[in-house]
């Protein structure tokens, strides 16, 4: 994990206002827990052409990759075949030299391996919290995208954790997500663990 400051371009998950004539801005709140969890301090380039010169190589070197690794589009089964392809393609340019510079990839990345701060033992949760009320027929609304729970709890708030890839529902009593497809009850407790959106 890089220690100390890291630069950032304005990037929108991060950033919600630019404060007018300096390098102050108005973070997401979850980007602000974010950087505070693994420690380190956002550096924001200035927006438009007077940053330019601020952000280096980085989008020149993301514009390489993409055109030699991932054009056309890569055609995967799953996340993880997708992940091992783009390991493969990392590894081909460790012996890479950037322009003129004199070192390799691997070269500059062990000179600098030193310096960087470990992870957490645990990672960071980027689930959000809901508390939607469970309708008349026995189902919740989550972000615009609709779901049934058993019709017990009609009339009564739920809670929800959204993540990326799925979404927990459980009510007071119940504490322990649940596994595996939907719907499944963890034994003794009130809880649900959705892995496909029935949008």
């Amino acid at each position: 994990m890089p220690a100390g400051q890291v630069r950032y371009d304005n990037l929108t998950p991060a950033v919600k206002k630019v404060v007018f004539r300096s390098r102050s801005r108005e973070e997401n709140p979850r980007w602000t827990n974010f950087h505070e969890y693994y420690g380190f301090t956002p550096f924001y380039c200035e927006p438009g052409l007077r940053g330019a010169h601020e952000k280096g190589g980085v989008e020149g070197q993301v514009g390489y990759f993409r055109r030699n690794y991932l054009t056309p589009v890569p055609q995967v089964d799953t996340l993880e075949e997708l992940n091992a392809r783009l390991a493969e393609s990392e590894a081909k340019e460790d012996e890479r030299r950037i322009g003129a510079r004199m070192r390799t990839i691997a070269q500059d990345f062990a000179r600098e391996a030193g310096h960087l701060l470990p992870l957490p033992d645990d990672p960071f949760a980027t689930g959000i919290t809901l508390t939607p009320r469970v309708d008349r027929y026995g189902v919740i609304t989550v972000k615009m995208c609709r779901y049934s729970v058993p019709v017990r709890f009609i009339d009564r708030k739920v809670t929800v954790t959204l993540t990326c890839d799925d979404l927990t529902v459980y009510t007071a009593g119940g504490r322990s997500p649940g596994t595996g497809g939907w719907p499944v009850v963890a034994p003794n407790t009130s809880c649900w663990t959705i892995t496909w959106k029935p949008c």
